[in-house]
């Protein structure tokens, strides 16, 4: 009767042993993902905060540039895309490219203002542009926390035990928040 108490305890503790480490696994996979979440929940954040600008930033630069309809469209269209894709709900992949689409009209946009130079002098156009460069400098923290995020997350999932406990939860990779590839390309400045 001894034996089999001890045999039944030394079984029991194995049980326990098992159950608190699958417990265990599948609380990290979950913490993990929504930490990956809340670091892209910081991105949007950041984007938001960006398309909030805009607006501000096209209709200072618009009454000095009228002329220069094309790029109004343009940052217009990108705000719209990316506010639309959160909107809907969209995948974080496709939130990026259009972040990345809004980028690229900023830039042309700054770009443009360098050729009015009364626009530069302007107070609320200044404002406005170091709250806009402010804003970008916020996104590319966030960005770099996310991708950081998505590393750890990503890296946990493809080793055991942690891949167990991903596919268990149904959690696959997270995507990184990438520069596109044309904008890798080194800016020509001229004078």
């Amino acid at each position: 009767m001894k034996v089999f108490l001890i045999v039944l305890g030394v079984i029991a503790l194995i049980a326990i042993m098992l159950v608190s480490f699958v417990v265990g696994g599948l609380n990290k996979v979950v913490t993990m993902d929504e930490e990956v979440k809340s670091a892209w929940a910081q991105v949007e954040n950041q984007l938001q905060r960006r398309n909030d600008l805009i607006p501000n930033l096209v209709r200072t630069v618009k009454g000095y540039a009228a002329h220069e309809k094309e790029i109004f469209i343009s940052v217009a269209d990108a705000r719209s895309k990316l506010a639309g894709r959160i909107e809907l709900g969209e995948g974080v992949e496709t939130r990026i490219q259009a972040a990345n689409e809004l980028s690229s009209a900023l830039s042309r946009l700054l770009a443009i203002a360098e050729n009015y130079p009364d626009l530069k002098a302007n107070q609320n156009f200044a404002r406005l542009q170091d709250e806009l460069a402010g804003t970008e400098n916020r996104i590319a923290v966030e960005r770099r926390r996310y991708n950081e995020t998505v590393k750890l997350f990503n890296a946990h999932i493809r080793r055991i035990p942690g891949s167990f406990f991903a596919s268990m939860k149904g959690l696959t990779k997270a995507p990184y928040f990438e520069v596109p590839k044309e904008k890798q390309a080194v800016p020509q400045v001229e004078f």
